[in-house]
């Protein structure tokens, strides 16, 4: 099961009591105080693993509790530190106070072991508190509580692609063929039910991370349809790819328009990403070419070429803007047309976003 946002208790170690002891050994007389400290809590860790990519663990284990630091010992011993525990999470987790809404880490890279709560410090020995006055203390320090902190945990995935579409444009299929993701293919909408990452390989020695998530629907930015509950996923891309369906029923202006449309009353952030335009389908022999050209004039683009059979449409000279795509291009998944030149485009933007 994929699950990305959980709620949960932490609690870091109780520090341990400091002991009250005295010396007793033969031939000493009216020994004095010889209590130890108490050990110190355990500490909260949180730990970034990028062999889990979800936070589906959590749906059964809601509460996290470090070790009690050991009560302090005679002969000045201090009793044994608590054990700290980790947590365990994906790269992309953030995590916030729910009392608050404060974000208070953000997880990003694997092997990072950061400290989330500090466990209680542990009381002084008997044998702190002797003093001209008092020779015989018969107290001690009890130990420091630990923090307790509710949490809330949700991930964003990281990637550096985000692609963006109306449902059943292509995407899934794209991802496929591009990465090696193998998401559910089906000709139904709504068949991609969660956010999947695939790895496009560049050439031989370079790579990125490209992203899909559920289809994105009119209305999607206030609660309609799946898109919107998974497009924090993309919000950490450093580039967006829009997905037009050429066989679609809607007109590309209007499918572009609705998706720039709740991408950006979801986040304006997100909506100021740099992005490119893909034309999906394009094998479709009911497609034509005359409201493609007129959709990418909107632009203002001259088209510098196109193959032979018309699929492909690309400005050579693009510019990197937030107002006009850095490329747009036909390709076809199945026929696997222009998929060379998608990933040499979409590795460039990411190399200069």
């Amino acid at each position: 099961m994929f699950v990305d946002s959980v709620e949960i208790l932490v609690f870091s170690g109780k520090g341990g009591e400091g002991a009250v002891s005295f010396r007793r050994e033969k031939y000493v007389i009216n020994g004095g105080p010889d209590g130890g400290d108490g050990g110190k809590g355990g500490d909260i860790y949180f730990k970034v693993d990028r062999n889990s990519d979800t936070l589906s663990y959590f749906r059964g284990h809601k509460h996290f509790r470090a070790k009690n630091g050991k009560p302090g010992l005679g002969r000045n011993k201090s009793g044994k530190q608590g054990e700290s525990l980790d947590i365990i999470v994906p790269p992309g987790t953030q995590i916030f106070d729910i009392d608050s809404g404060e974000l208070l880490l953000d997880l990003l890279n694997d092997g990072d072991r950061v400290l989330f709560l500090k466990g209680g410090k542990g009381g002084l020995g008997n044998t702190h508190f002797k003093s001209s006055t008092n020779q015989h203390p018969t107290y001690s320090q009890k130990g420091m509580p630990g923090i307790e902190k509710k949490i809330k945990l949700e991930l964003k995935m990281i990637a550096n692609v985000g692609l963006i579409g109306f449902p059943n444009v292509g995407k899934s299929t794209l991802v496929s063929v591009l990465s090696n993701a193998k998401p559910e293919i089906a000709n139904y909408e709504f068949t991609t039910l969660i956010p999947s990452l695939g790895i496009v390989e560049v050439g031989d020695y370079k790579s990125f991370v490209i992203a899909d998530i559920p289809g994105i629907i009119e209305g999607a930015s206030s609660g309609k349809g799946l898109g919107v509950e998974f497009l924090k996923h993309v919000e950490r891309t450093q580039f967006l790819l829009f997905v037009l369906d050429v066989s679609n029923y809607r007109e590309l202006k209007i499918q572009f328009e609705s998706l720039k449309k709740e991408v950006n009353n979801f986040s304006q952030t997100l909506s100021n990403r740099q992005y490119g335009i893909v034309f999906s389908k394009m094998d479709t022999k009911e497609n034509n070419n005359s409201h493609i050209e007129s959709f990418i004039k909107e632009f203002g683009y001259k088209l510098k070429r196109s193959d032979k059979n018309n699929l492909c449409y690309i400005n050579d000279d693009y510019v990197k803007s937030k107002e006009i795509p850095n490329f747009i291009l036909g390709i076809s998944s199945l026929e696997k047309t222009n998929l060379d030149e998608l990933k040499f485009l979409l590795f460039d933007c990411i190399k200069n976003a």
